[in-house]
């Protein structure tokens, strides 16, 4: 069993910065891969980005340029860099990991991250 959890949400005005952690606590297995996904109220959960322990990473569209994803992998942590933040990305942020691909196999309880305008 993998548990992930994240620190790092709050509020921020329009043009800020916040950066996300995510810790993963893994027995008997290697993750593959861990990363962020978001779902905003009323909206479906969307993959924010994701990163491989090899280092390859994947961004959605929308945040190309402005998040950053990173990773220890002696540690299971994964950090979420994101900047010029604006009132869309608000939502809740949620922690995800994988033990093979990029898919997610186990998800953390989620993080709020607000963006005021």
């Amino acid at each position: 069993q993998v548990q992930l959890v994240e620190s790092g949400g709050g509020l921020v005005q329009a043009g800020g910065s916040l950066r996300l952690s995510c810790a993963a606590s893994a027995t008997f297995f290697t993750i593959n891969a861990m990363g962020w996904y978001r779902q905003a109220p009323g909206k479906q959960r969307e993959l924010v980005a994701t990163i491989t322990s090899g280092g390859s990473t994947n961004y959605a569209d929308s945040v190309k340029g402005r998040f950053t994803i990173s990773g220890d992998n002696a540690k299971n942590t994964v950090y979420l860099l994101m900047n010029s933040l604006s009132p869309e990305d608000t939502s809740v942020y949620y922690c995800i990991a994988s033990r093979w691909g990029t898919l997610p196999d186990y998800w953390g309880r989620g993080t709020q991250v607000t963006v005021s305008s």
